[in-house]
């Protein structure tokens, strides 16, 4: 955002023009020196709404690579970051897509975060030529919509709807799983993928979906209770799994009872309170907190944020590293369109992962993590697939 100055028509001319020198550039650009080339990265994500917390983790992460860019100062350039705050919302997500696009500076978008703000938006950053590389969008529909600037950092739901069924069939030996949506397009394409899958081993389906922001929970809590069912799958977002967490406490049903990548963040714990003890929750991302082989970056985030890296938060700041070393090979005459290219190409290893794309931008691995609850806490458990068939 640009910051003007009022002039006071009696101050010195030189005091007038050097306040409109310094007041030309963003915040961040005004930061760069040499007069080196400002490229810009974006992340569109919730940065407001009820699943801000997961947005800002991922946010975090971006802020801190280009930080750490910029300090090492070896690019012939200088980056700055431009947040685009969709809410979350499919219905905000292209207006904050094309605030990025009409900003000439920005070189690329980290993001959408979430999958109906990406299939909401994905068309235009496909028309712009700019590079939409997310973290954390994981519905599987999304790279088969022909958008071709959209790349996908992590493993498509088919590793976490197959990993909660094989988990609830193999390890559970569950004969019987009620799953139930938010009737998003995350949570429609994950339920999907963990419904086909629990067929497959024969284990009998009821799926309900229940939209988000429903204000009582009683109804299909009562219906899981009812149902007979050996377990649970729910798939959508921890604003509506912490009340229906509480209302399946109260009906008593104490079966296995898993959630999605939605799910795990701090803030399902902190509005679910012991409901959500003993909750299951996958992800296809690190615990930044106890992998080993990122332990600085978990140093310089608390440093940085004062507190521990959330969910997406390493894969956030890997993507970021992934384009920004991209750029560096192009120089100060990239364009977009070249960007895509070279990003789209990349082979990267980062820290959570080696980052490459198939050529529709799918990440082609089925790599997913299990999560459980613990005394008010998330502890890792390990592979998915793994644990299911110890």
């Amino acid at each position: 955002m640009l910051h003007r100055r009022l002039l006071r028509t009696a101050a010195p001319l030189i005091v007038g023009a050097l306040a409109l020198s310094a007041c030309s550039k963003s915040d961040d650009d005004a930061g760069s020196d040499g007069g080196k080339k400002v490229y810009r990265i974006a992340y569109q994500g919730p940065l407001t709404g009820e699943s801000s917390a997961l947005g800002v983790h991922m946010e975090n992460g971006v802020k801190l690579a280009i930080k750490q860019a910029n300090a090492r100062g070896d690019l012939p350039f200088t980056l700055s970051y431009v947040a685009g705050d969709d809410a979350g919302s499919a219905d905000q997500s292209p207006a904050a897509a094309q605030k990025i696009i009409d900003d000439d500076k920005v070189i690329a978008t980290i993001g959408p975060a979430f999958s109906a703000p990406t299939k909401a938006a994905g068309q235009l950053y496909s028309q712009a030529g700019l590079v939409a590389l997310t973290p954390s969008a994981s519905s599987p529909a999304l790279t088969t919509l022909g958008f071709t600037s959209f790349l996908r950092g992590i493993p498509n739901d088919n590793a976490q709807g197959g990993g909660m069924a094989a988990y609830l069939a193999q390890k559970v030996k569950a004969r019987k799983v009620f799953l139930v949506d938010d009737k998003t397009e995350y949570g429609v394409g994950l339920a999907g993928v963990a419904e086909a899958d629990l067929k497959k081993a024969g284990v009998q389906v009821v799926h309900e979906s229940v939209p988000q922001k429903t204000p009582d929970y009683t109804a299909v809590a009562t219906a899981v209770r009812n149902s007979g069912a050996d377990g649970l799958i729910y798939a959508g977002f921890y604003a509506d799994a912490a009340p229906f967490a509480k209302k399946l406490k109260e009906a008593g049903f104490d079966k296995p009872k898993i959630a999605s990548d939605g799910t795990n963040d701090r803030k399902f714990i902190d509005l679910a309170g012991d409901a959500s003890e003993g909750w299951l929750l996958t992800c296809p991302c690190v615990d930044a907190t106890v992998e080993p082989g990122i332990k600085k970056f978990t140093e310089d985030y608390r440093a940085e944020f004062k507190v521990d890296p959330g969910t997406y938060s390493a894969e956030a700041f890997d993507v970021t590293n992934l384009v920004i070393e991209q750029l560096r090979t192009l120089g100060t005459d990239a364009t977009r369109e070249a960007l895509l290219d070279k990003v789209r190409h990349a082979d990267y290893k980062g820290l959570t992962k080696r980052f490459r794309f198939d050529d529709k931008g799918e990440f082609p691995d089925r790599t997913a993590f299990l999560y459980r609850v613990e005394s008010g806490r998330i502890a890792y458990q390990g592979n998915i697939l793994t644990l299911a068939a110890s």
